[in-house]
């Protein structure tokens, strides 16, 4: 009889076992290598129980990944690992646009994560959450990739494409910690959670932290391309649509030229209604930054541009931000 119990009781038993074996496993691996960041100074960072934020060390040289959010006043903070080392940092470079910062720990033989950018997650993903919310360092929290691909606005406005929501728990403090999938590897690094709400949580993907990492350590700084325009949605007539044979019915409208800017060179003209970006159709000003972000500084862009009633075909060459 006994034995027929346990048969019974194992299948039932062997799932919780692989689902806890997975969790701690991803825990054990990229643990170590979160920090809690302050900051204030060396004597507040003792006193306090938590940071500002969290962080992960990705690279073995120590450079770490956090929010912007949590480092936007300071260019120097301390960092502290779960096994009671606290150690200055620089802030290396951030990226207001996308809600990341890079910082260096000044200090070596640092435990470190890998950054999971080549790896495509799943909608059902088992993922991992690892930070200091209120202070309560090492807290580690468990859920499912709830949805790919979502849109997040940073605080400067632009648009965060590719977000990846998830069900583990975030609470403030959280942002900057790793989301990690079931390997232990890096798949995101938590930023926002919705007031109010449970279960909803969104991190910024890997691929996406890893070319902010490698932009600033090649380059110093994110570059991104630049019109050199002011500019707002504009809905476009119907017939208008029709007649020119649009696919969008939204563009957007150029309001004016910045007078050293990349359009005061070329034959764009207030007025004008961009409506494709080099083939792909831009309805809306989100969406040609979306565009935008995928061209380097000093490319030539193929705009097509409504005036008046006719379009017309500008060839402008983006570059960097003043």
């Amino acid at each position: 009889m006994a034995d027929s119990a346990t048969s019974e009781l194992s299948p039932r038993s062997d799932p919780l076992d692989a689902y806890s074996a997975a969790v701690v496993g991803a825990v054990e691996r990229v643990g170590p290598a979160v920090v809690s960041v302050y900051v204030g100074s060396a004597a507040e960072a003792e006193q306090a129980r938590g940071g500002a934020g969290s962080g992960v060390v990705v690279t073995p040289d120590g450079y770490l990944l956090t929010n912007e959010h949590v480092v936007q006043r300071v260019q120097e903070a301390r960092v502290a690992f779960v096994d009671g080392r606290s150690v200055p940092a620089v802030v290396t470079g951030r990226d207001p646009a996308t809600d990341l910062a890079v910082l260096r720990a000044q200090a070596g033989s640092l435990p470190y994560a890998r950054l999971a950018s080549d790896e495509r997650l799943r909608a059902g993903q088992l993922v991992v959450a690892v930070g200091n919310p209120f202070g309560f360092e090492s807290t580690v929290s468990a859920g499912v990739v709830s949805a790919l691909g979502r849109s997040l606005r940073s605080r400067h406005g632009r648009l965060i494409e590719g977000v990846v929501q998830h069900s583990a728990a975030l609470n403030p403090g959280n942002s900057g910690g790793p989301l990690t999938d079931a390997a232990g590897s890096v798949a995101g690094i938590n930023t926002a959670i919705i007031a109010m709400a449970q279960g909803i949580g969104f991190a910024i993907p890997a691929s996406t932290a890893q070319w902010v990492l490698t932009e600033i350590l090649t380059q110093g700084r994110v570059r991104r391309a630049w019109l050199g325009v002011a500019a707002r949605d504009r809905p476009l007539d119907l017939r208008l649509v029709r007649a020119l044979g649009l696919t969008v019915a939204r563009a957007v409208e150029v309001l004016s030229r910045e007078a050293q800017g990349p359009a005061a060179e070329s034959d764009l003209r207030p007025g004008d209604l961009i409506v494709a970006v080099n083939g792909e159709p831009v309805d809306g000003i989100d969406a040609l930054h979306r565009r935008l972000s995928r061209v380097p500084p000093g490319t030539t862009l193929a705009l097509k541009v409504v005036r008046r009633t006719h379009l017309v075909d500008i060839a402008l060459a983006v570059r960097e931000p003043p």
